[in-house]
């Protein structure tokens, strides 16, 4: 078996942080940033929601706060959205940008044109594991009559090769209620 010398292991070691100039991928992420990546990410569905309301492009909308937030193309993503029970997975871009604004799935209502006039969150927790974070807790959905529509959400999150933190999971439910 070879051994590495010093040099060699030197070398390969400003070689990686060469490549890895540039891109904040090796960065752990932060608690403060999890929080803001959602509330951005509730912003975006307010604006999706306001967009529709003035008559304006909210598909292209939906598109590009799709293409911001989740890490399709990149990664899998794990999507279970809160009012999809018949195809109630969305494993692609299509299928969740159907879910956020209507589409080819008989059962998209274009949940992001309802509209909303704000997200509120209640987190139960998150765990910070490197560049990957979980996060759960309770967010709530300013309908425009002024009721808040309470859901339970679920995100895994992942810092991109390119510094930019994406969903790589999303499930959301109503909360149980017995009957």
């Amino acid at each position: 078996m070879k051994s590495i010398t010093l040099a060699t292991a030197a070398a390969i070691a400003l070689t990686s942080a060469a490549a890895n100039a540039g891109t904040d991928k090796t960065a752990k992420l932060t608690e403060t940033e999890v929080t803001a990546l959602k509330e951005a990410w509730g912003e975006g569905i307010v604006n999706i929601g306001t967009i529709h309301t003035q008559g304006g492009d909210y598909k292209a909308a939906a598109a590009a706060h799709i293409e911001e937030f989740y890490a399709y193309g990149e990664r899998p993503v794990l999507f279970k959205p809160t009012l999809a029970s018949d195809d109630q997975f969305r494993g692609d871009f299509d299928e969740a940008l159907s879910y956020f604004v209507g589409g080819d799935i008989a059962e998209d209502g274009g949940f992001a044109i309802a509209p909303y006039t704000d997200v509120r969150w209640e987190p139960e927790g998150t765990v910070i594991n490197g560049d990957t974070a979980m996060t759960m807790g309770n967010y709530f959905f300013m309908t425009t009559e002024g009721t808040e529509v309470k859901v339970e959400y679920t995100f895994g999150i992942e810092r991109m090769d390119d510094g930019d933190l994406k969903f790589v999971l999303h499930h959301s439910s109503m909360p149980f209620t017995s009957s």
